[in-house]
């Protein structure tokens, strides 16, 4: 085993090759996708596909794992910045990031071994997590808001398997007809969603250690339908 990852020997004896060989696209690399990048550098990763078609922006230094002010005045993209932190971390590992919307390079990420969504809207999600299904690619989706309840604030997020062959975000009951009709009447009105760098982190943990059961099952409670719900205020899961 290669001396750097000694410290996971746990995961078992082929992991480090399973892991090397493995393929993962990530889908929106902002608060939630850029924490999931470096992670999942860090575990050992070998294959990305990363796809988000902005640009860094001041209001991203808050939240985006890898970003400086340097990028900001130099307008780089954000699969720019994630692919140098891949890199940084392992140099063999391939990337292949690509600055479009998702549906424009779905023919790639469906050769994905597995798919993370870290999208803004719940329209989107539903997309994404449909085409993973259509292709029998395991989908794990992440997100985060912030809600004003009598005068303070109150973070919530979530973190969702949805594994082919068993029950998809709909059948858990998180994406139904009258949340994606209700955003899509909001559409352009809402703003930017308030986002802070720790849930997001939270998030995109809980989200790499289903990725890791899936690919390494290094303990024996496998499931595979996975719904968790994260209260931010009171620092646990649901």
């Amino acid at each position: 085993m290669n001396e750097r990852f000694q410290r996971q020997s746990f995961l078992g004896p082929h992991a480090e090759e399973t892991l090397t060989r493995c393929c993962v696209g990530i889908a929106g690399l902002g608060g939630g996708g850029s924490h999931i990048v470096q992670q999942l550098a860090h575990i050992g990763v070998g294959k990305f596909v990363i796809v988000d078609p902005d640009h860094i922006e001041e209001t991203n230094l808050n939240r985006l794992v890898g970003a400086t002010a340097a990028d900001v005045r130099k307008r780089l993209s954000k699969v720019a910045i994630a692919r140098r932190v891949i890199k940084r971390i392992n140099p063999k590992a391939q990337v292949k990031a690509i600055p479009k919307q998702w549906q424009q390079c779905g023919e790639v990420l469906r050769v994905c071994d597995v798919i993370i969504g870290c999208l803004d809207t719940f329209g989107a999600r539903a997309e994404l997590e449909s085409m993973a299904r259509r292709f029998l690619t395991p989908y794990i989706d992440i997100g985060m808001d912030v809600h004003e309840v009598e005068n303070h604030f109150v973070i919530s997020g979530q973190v969702i398997l949805s594994m082919p062959g068993h029950p998809c975000s709909r059948c858990v009951g998180f994406l139904n007809d009258d949340l994606l009709a209700r955003e899509a009447q909001r559409y352009g009105a809402a703003g930017a969603r308030p986002q802070v760098i720790w849930p997001n982190g939270v998030l995109a943990s809980l989200a790499v250690g289903i990725f890791m059961q899936l690919v390494t099952p290094w303990h024996q409670e496998y499931r595979t339908v996975e719904y968790i719900e994260f209260d931010g205020n009171q620092k646990r899961r649901n």
